[in-house]
């Protein structure tokens, strides 16, 4: 998903000269003519990531524009640009709220450089307030990523349950954002901000579960050196989340029964039940009810936990979502890894998208971790998935040629046909290096998707010997296509 750059200019030819340059690295472009019309796009939350503001406009000047904002409470990052670069016209704009400038007329990289940069403070800022919201257990549905009808109805599903301590049980298979969900409703209900405790029931040592759930006191068993208060105690006055809880012990089923019938628990070796306050969510990916008939499940348990049933969607029910989801992960991996992925391109976007992903949502975002770790170029190709495409990243120049050496001492002639660039002919001689550099280049563009400033750092040469030589090899076509 491209990023979208909002132009406000009043000068329509400085807004096309600032639009080809961004287009040219793949950003989507909006236009506004004065900063009326920016802050009405803004306002409607049309997913524009930042915004290039001229300051010097009739009517309504960008400094007062970017304070209009501001005091909207949008935060899209904002460059603003300008005529004449006094000092106190940057400081003007920087106390405004803007995050970079530059005075015009601007080279591209320059440009560029501002965008690039307030686009990483925009995520930068996204990613602390997630941060935030999440250690103070404050997440709500709009943190949920994804507007088609299935979350669609999790969202109104999830709302009615925060607004009471009913019982709830998300059903779904493993990977869905289960307990991104529990939190959800914990962040909107009246207990937000209060102790979200998650338990994985089904990663509790069979010897430990009650000690671990319920508590012990000091010297109730071997090992008990000190008194521990138990995942309920923990939880008290917020939320305990039991994940896979069809994976507890039937012994265990009858205790936690009882804890949420009567309110109170019994910790191991305590002479008197504890009172805890406790709204109680719990997930599986297994069948409960196939469980109780199995006998692996006690009945009024179940009854007792799906008192409120929300069903969370695979990835393959919500392909729509998939594009923003690769958004959200790029985003915040760019902020983690130090790295300035821009997006995705439109061949991987489409073959992400097609994917099943049996492993849903947590499948994707390590797929899309992994890929931003390695990837070289600003957008995402293809080959970045290789675990999905069957392609694999193209062999630098240097392995290549020991490759095909390497091939043709093995006369194996049908690897040598599937190097990306042959140096040997159909006879086994060398060909001409005039012939392996016009390919070697015909391959760096394609695979590069004509960023040629990319193409240029990859073959370790300047953009202007780059330029000459595709001049001289007659590719200027295929520049043009790719771009």
């Amino acid at each position: 998903m491209a990023k979208t750059i909002l132009i406000c200019d009043d000068d329509p030819t400085q807004r096309r000269l600032i639009q080809a340059v961004l287009e040219r690295e793949g950003f989507s472009v909006l236009h506004a003519e004065n900063g009326a019309q920016a802050y009405e796009r803004l306002s409607q939350n049309s997913g524009i990531d930042a915004v290039i503001l001229d300051l010097v406009m009739p009517g309504q000047s960008g400094i007062d524009t970017l304070k209009e904002i501001r005091a909207a409470g949008i935060r899209t990052p904002v460059v603003v640009l300008t005529a004449s670069g006094g000092i106190d016209t940057v400081v003007k704009a920087m106390q405004a709220g803007a995050q970079d400038f530059f005075i015009k007329p601007a080279s591209p990289e320059r440009i560029l450089v501002s965008v690039r940069n307030a686009l990483q403070m925009g995520d930068m800022v996204a990613e602390v307030a997630r941060l935030k919201k999440h250690t103070a257990n404050r997440i709500s549905f709009d943190d949920l990523i994804g507007t088609s009808a299935p979350m669609g109805l999790v969202r109104r599903l999830g709302e009615r349950a925060a607004r009471s301590s009913i019982p709830v049980l998300i059903l779904g298979e493993s990977g869905v954002g289960k307990e991104l969900i529990a939190r959800a409703i914990q962040g909107s209900s009246e207990r937000a901000g209060k102790p979200f405790v998650a338990v994985n029931c089904g990663a509790l040592p069979d010897n430990l579960v009650e000690s671990i759930l319920f508590g012990h006191e000091k010297g109730s068993f071997t090992g008990a050196s000190d008194k521990h208060l138990g995942k309920f105690q923990e939880a008290h006055g917020g939320t305990l989340f039991l994940d896979e809880v069809g994976e507890l012990p039937l012994d265990m089923q009858v205790k936690l029964l009882r804890a949420l019938q009567e309110g109170e628990i019994d910790p191991v070796g305590s002479k008197r039940p504890v009172k805890v306050d406790v709204r109680i969510i719990s997930a599986t990916n297994r069948n409960l009810a196939d469980q109780v008939k199995a006998g692996a499940f006690r009945e009024d348990l179940f009854y007792r936990l799906n008192v409120f049933p929300v069903e969370a969607p695979s990835l393959r029910e919500r392909r729509e979502d998939i594009p923003a989801l690769i958004d959200h992960f790029i985003r915040r991996f760019n902020v983690e890894e130090g790295k300035r992925v821009s997006g995705v391109s439109a061949e991987a976007m489409q073959l992400l998208c097609a994917h099943d992903w049996p492993g849903n949502v947590r499948q994707l975002e390590n797929t899309v971790y992994r890929a931003i770790v390695l990837a070289d170029s600003p957008h995402l190709q293809a080959f970045d998935f290789p675990a999905i495409s069957g392609q694999v990243a193209p062999i630098p120049v240097s392995e290549a040629l020991v490759l095909s050496a390497d091939v043709h001492i093995a006369d194996d002639h049908d690897a040598l046909h599937d190097a990306p660039v042959r140096i040997l002919d159909e006879a086994g001689h060398l060909r001409k290096l005039e012939d392996i550099e016009r390919d070697l280049i015909e391959h760096a563009i394609g695979v590069y998707a004509g960023h040629m400033s990319e193409v240029a750092r990859r073959l370790g040469i300047g953009r202007s010997t780059l330029y000459r030589k595709v001049r001289d090899c007659g590719l200027e076509g295929l520049v043009k296509e790719a771009g």
